[in-house]
């Protein structure tokens, strides 16, 4: 059984009462359309976008497919909500499985329900939904049509495979060019195994290049093949490259030590399957989640004395050598310290990740910073010298007479990372990085594109967001030569017209001609406004005493202690139960979107509102006002749990 949490009993800070004493006089005349008992307003249905949402680097359209797993929103006939929920998730990243185990969801961050007692599981049902959708061999569609453009997608990592995903949905021909022999990128190569199984990566990526997708592996533009024949050959370019290249430590005694090397060599190593054991002790410099991985893997791997000099751990990392398996079967624990600028409290590691290395015998120094790479006389790096720290912002200030020295055979800085572009100085902006403005374009280059952590190194998603722009841009550039201006709230949102198409409730024709009042028509949806694009819509616009504490299912996670860590890959996050999935969609809120509890029906002192008649009802088309009774008393307003009614002008 999963492990729950035990809710707040507190209701302090809900908004049982939404007026305050003294509320009723008017602030200023044009607000005296209030009389008594009746105003000229009446309920209007507003749609507007949720913060999970909002707060998604990938655009998910979280409130829409929480709802398919509650069963407020019924899928079409022949279709299974599980699969409804994944057609839904996948219109925005087509890579639930990875997402919901390692995404540190910002959405969780940013859930209103956290002013009731706490977040909904978003990545849980994530989780679940994207190993229920490889169970069952679930594939994306190839596309009806094809539209004879060709892009090339360079980099095969979650942004290129992102933009290759959604390209090929709108019927484009894609190419994705990959230096590595294997797709996947950061995914594949810098994140372990543990953590993102490689069959789950693997039938998330195939989905993708069923669509058909062409890849060219072990392909490095720029010594292969040079930009100049891209851009002859394909109508558009797509740069998702990544930033495969680490940054050292600016400090005295590190650029020549051969044994001081970056978090991303130490996980490519690994993740390619050459590295298979550490050699002495091992300090790790960072504090974000790279660094946790460098140093769980380097606990997983565990300790052997060096056998010879072409074993040692930088000609193994940085060269093409491997171990040799036999040779590292009898290992011991290995001696790995973390080291954070910050006081572990603030690390920018997940917690959840901290408390796991911390369990498995990494030993973590918050509110350190180091000072000098200690060598010998062969050059080789022997021990760090570091001392305590505060921080100023993100620069660290020394504390006098604290100065200490670690021992070390290995260091790694997992401080940041930038782009290999030593083939690439047309679209280098300097720094190791591309430029680009907000619709994912280069300037100045007008066919090409770009998205993932060489423009900005941020989260997985963040990079399957930028894919996700960036095909939409490319897709308008094709068609007219021009790109505009993306929405205020860029992601993926509950469309009711396609609800409507979907049920076959669309509205018929305009037939022209003056009309007061739509209330009535068959031609328009009626007294209905989206503002989904420029608004999110606020904990404080909810009627927060409509929802009972209602603790969070957390998924089972598999502890492993510091002595049992050694060969241990095995993954650590399970998934929900099918009945934990629901109950946890249960507690989404449905911010902004109705969903039918009945509240405005039951409250309405006039009878006004009423439910939809169930032949022409579906999501968001669950109630209508009879404007004929409505007194504008603003009752079901107050008692709309979502803030999807609103008070506004109307006949």
């Amino acid at each position: 059984m999963a492990a729950k949490t035990t809710a707040k009993a507190t209701t302090e800070g809900r908004n049982f009462r939404r007026y305050k004493d003294g509320d009723h006089k008017p602030g200023s005349w044009s607000k005296q359309i209030f009389q008594a008992g009746w105003s000229h307003k009446c309920p209007t249905y507003v749609l507007r976008t949720p913060p999970c949402s909002g707060s998604c680097p990938s655009g998910h359209d979280i409130r829409g497919w929480l709802d398919i797993v509650r069963g407020v929103e019924k899928p079409p006939a022949g279709l299974s909500w599980q699969e409804y929920a994944f057609r839904r998730m996948t219109e925005a990243n087509p890579f639930p499985g990875v997402m919901g185990r390692v995404c540190p969801a910002p959405c969780e961050q940013g859930c209103n329900r956290n002013a009731v007692e706490e977040h909904v599981g978003i990545n849980s049902v994530e989780h679940f939904i994207g190993n229920w959708a490889i169970e069952n061999k679930v594939g994306f569609p190839k596309p009806e049509t094809e539209t004879g453009k060709k892009i090339a997608v360079i980099g095969g990592g979650p942004a290129g495979l992102s933009a290759a995903y959604h390209l090929r949905r709108r019927g484009h021909s894609v190419t994705v060019f990959e230096e590595k022999p294997l797709l996947g990128g950061f995914m594949r190569y810098g994140i372990p195994g543990y953590r993102t199984p490689r069959d789950m990566l693997d039938a998330e990526i195939n989905r993708i290049i069923d669509m058909g997708v062409e890849v060219r592996a072990n392909t490095r533009v720029g010594r292969d093949i040079t930009v100049a024949e891209i851009e002859a050959g394909f109508d558009a370019l797509f740069w998702g490259l990544g930033t495969h290249s680490g940054r050292g430590l600016p400090i005295p005694g590190w650029k020549d030590s051969s044994n001081c090397i970056s978090g991303v060599a130490f996980l490519k190593a690994f993740n390619e399957g050459r590295l298979q054991a550490v050699t002495g002790k091992i300090i790790v410099i960072g504090g974000g989640d790279t660094s946790i991985d460098v140093a769980s893997v380097a606990r997983r791997l565990g300790h052997i004395a060096e056998v010879s000099q072409q074993d040692r751990i930088e000609h193994i990392i940085l060269g093409q050598t491997a171990h040799d398996v036999a040779a590292t079967a009898v290992r011991e624990g290995a001696d790995v310290t973390l080291t954070s600028l910050f006081p572990v409290e603030k690390m920018f590691a997940a917690q959840r990740e901290i408390d796991d290395a911390k369990r498995e015998g990494v030993d973590i120094k918050g509110g350190v910073m180091p000072l000098e790479v200690i060598r010998g006389a062969d050059g080789r790096a022997v021990a760090l010298k570091l001392c305590q720290c505060t921080m100023d912002g993100m620069t660290p200030i020394p504390t006098a007479g604290t100065e200490f020295t670690l021992e070390a055979e290995l260091i790694v800085a997992a401080i940041g990372q930038k782009g290999d572009l030593a083939d690439l100085p047309e679209i280098d902006n300097g720094n190791g990085f591309i430029n680009a403005d907000r619709t994912m374009r280069v300037p100045g280059k007008p066919k090409h594109f770009v998205g993932g952590d060489v423009v900005r190194p941020h989260l997985l998603t963040t990079a399957v967001g930028h894919g996700r722009v960036a095909s939409a841009s490319i897709d308008e550039f094709l068609a007219t030569g021009e790109v505009a201006k993306r929405p205020k709230v860029d992601v993926h949102q509950f469309n009711l017209l396609n609800k409507l198409r979907e049920a076959n409730l669309q509205p018929t024709a305009y037939e022209g001609g003056a009309v007061r009042g739509t209330s009535s028509a068959k031609f328009a949806v009626h007294n209905f406004e989206d503002r989904a694009a420029n608004e999110i819509i606020p904990h404080d616009q909810l009627f927060l005493g409509h929802f009972l504490n209602s603790a969070r299912h957390h998924r089972e996670e598999v502890h492993i202690d510091a002595d049992q860590v050694i060969g241990n890959f095995q993954e650590r996050l399970m998934a929900l139960t099918d009945a934990q999935v629901v109950d946890e969609a249960k507690r989404c809120m449905s911010c902004g979107l109705c969903f039918e509890c009945d509240n405005c029906v039951v409250f309405c002192p006039q009878g006004a509102v009423s439910r939809v008649r169930k032949d022409s009802r579906t999501t968001g088309r669950y109630v209508e006002t009879d404007y004929f009774k409505c007194v504008g008393c603003h009752i079901c307003t107050d008692v709309c749990p979502t803030g999807f009614i609103q008070m506004g002008l109307g006949e």
